[in-house]
């Protein structure tokens, strides 16, 4: 099997498991909005806030160090290595649940929500149980065992979504129930990863890894201050308008303002799988061309599966809003198609690039700027113009001027064109196709099947622009099927 088929097929199982996290998030989503007023549905979409935001810094980067430095180290020091970045996790979520608790009436002050100050007080144990079961996407893509990512995600994420969301229906509770079957849960997810992460190296005699904490941290640390401010530019948006527009629109703008779940998990399950292969390339400075080969079949593998999406999501949006939230979040599709715009660009992950290289301190620098930017902007917006949907288009524009940034940079280390980093062919070739293909689409469901339920509408209309993507294709010399067939035609495990 080529490294390229194995790559694919890798990245596709850690897709599958990060499926099963959008599933979660999008399906507990649609039904909570269901049973929550919009106050209350805010609410907990604010403690998911907070959570997500403070995550970052109370992980310390350690979830991210496995697939750095498990490629470089045998399999017997791999065991220590795991089991000692496990439980310092651990212990900073236990860090993190103390600091929750104690200053939940502080950041609910922030945000001018006192219902917030209860929801984080009975949320605050979760950090301590859920930090130690990250970094199981690292472990298993290190070692070609991705399948486990799959198994592992989607086994814990129906339990989440069990526990989650039962408790709300079949007792009508409030977000409270929420929060107390996310505990539940959390115990047994626990239990669940301690186990996993114990699969690689079974039956291998454990030998003591020379890597030390300071080696650990020189190399996550920076990574900690990249991602708190890739994270303080993505919390801007959530914060402003958290506070200066309440928790009722907050709630449309938590709905539409989110990425596809597609395109995230389709980018997040190459990242995880390049970063070994890129580290290891990068380690024996010899790499640079076979790097660059990977990148850009990659890029263009995603983008044949993703545009296409894409654009199908940006003209019905409006009907894939209102079936999923109801129409009382009908106002949530400007957010939606905003957002979508972003995702053409998502697909270059430029991550993986910069860890394995070990610039983790330039990845920071140029977070922080635009950290900086969005927060300065999103104030002035708030100030001059009072809209949110302008702070939706300034988040999208000033995260695609980042990604264009990196890339620049990126070609300037390794001294190659910035145009050489795309494969600019297949994405010219790709939006055309697609967009002659969802204007046919389009124009049927406008003169053939506009008497029709959304669900109908939607179902028929994604069945016709699939089969009009394969059938036109040819002429456009694309390829959809060649991204897929590898996987339908490969060993399990």
């Amino acid at each position: 099997m080529s490294d390229k088929t194995n790559n694919t097929i890798q990245a596709f199982w850690v897709g599958m498991g990060s499926l099963s996290s959008f599933a979660l998030a999008i399906v507990s989503a649609a039904i909570l909005s269901r049973y929550f007023d919009k106050a209350e549905y805010g609410t907990y979409r604010q403690i998911l806030y907070v959570y997500n935001t403070l995550l970052v810094v109370f992980t310390a980067g350690l979830p991210r160090v496995f697939a750095y430095f498990l490629p470089r180290y045998p399999l017997e020091q791999g065991k220590h290595i795991v089991w000692k970045v496990s439980k310092m996790l651990f212990f900073f979520g236990m860090v993190f649940s103390v600091v929750l608790f104690t200053f939940s009436g502080l950041i609910a002050q922030v945000l001018k929500n006192p219902e917030l100050a209860t929801g984080l007080k009975y949320f605050s144990p979760i950090p301590m149980l859920l930090l130690p079961t990250l970094g199981i996407e690292g472990i298993f893509s290190t070692y070609k065992k991705t399948i486990y990512i799959a198994i592992y995600n989607s086994l814990t994420r129906i339990l989440m979504l069990l526990f989650i969301v039962l408790p709300v229906i079949l007792l009508k509770g409030t977000y409270l129930y929420a929060i107390y079957g996310w505990i539940a849960v959390s115990i047994i997810s626990l239990i669940i990863a301690w186990y996993f992460k114990g699969i690689p190296f079974k039956n291998v005699n454990v030998k003591k890894a020379t890597l030390s904490f300071k080696v650990i941290f020189s190399y996550s640390l920076p990574l900690v201050l990249a991602s708190l401010a890739g994270t303080l530019m993505s919390s801007a948006d959530q914060f402003y308008i958290s506070r200066f527009y309440g928790p009722n629109v907050f709630a449309e703008f938590a709905n539409g303002f989110i990425e596809m779940p597609f395109v995230s998990m389709i980018t997040g399950a190459t990242a995880v799988v390049l970063m070994p292969v890129f580290s290891k390339a990068f380690h024996k400075n010899n790499g640079i061309d076979e790097v660059m080969i990977t990148w850009r079949n990659a890029l263009s593998k995603s983008a044949i599966i993703i545009y296409p999406i894409i654009i199908y999501f940006m003209v019905f949006a409006s009907e894939i809003v209102v079936l999923l939230y109801s129409d009382t979040y009908e106002s949530s599709t400007k957010y939606f198609q905003i957002k979508m715009l972003l995702n053409f660009f998502n697909i270059i992950i430029f991550s993986p690039l910069f860890f394995s290289m070990g610039k983790t301190k330039m990845y920071f620098l140029i977070h922080f700027v635009f950290s900086i930017m969005i927060w300065i902007t999103h104030y002035l917006i708030v100030l001059f113009f009072d809209n949110p949907f302008l702070i939706a288009i300034n988040s999208t524009f000033l995260h695609i001027l980042l990604i264009i940034t990196f890339i620049y940079f990126a070609s300037y280390i390794l001294k190659i064109r910035f145009v050489e980093f795309f494969p600019l062919k297949t994405f010219g070739k790709l939006i055309l196709h697609t967009l002659l293909c969802i204007i046919v689409i389009k124009l049927i469901q406008m003169n053939v099947l506009i008497t029709y339920s959304n669900l109908v509408q939607l179902v028929l209309t994604s069945i016709f622009y699939g089969v009009l993507l394969l059938m036109t294709s040819i002429f456009f010399k694309l390829n959809y099927l060649s991204v897929i067939r590898p996987l339908l035609f490969s060993k399990i495990i």
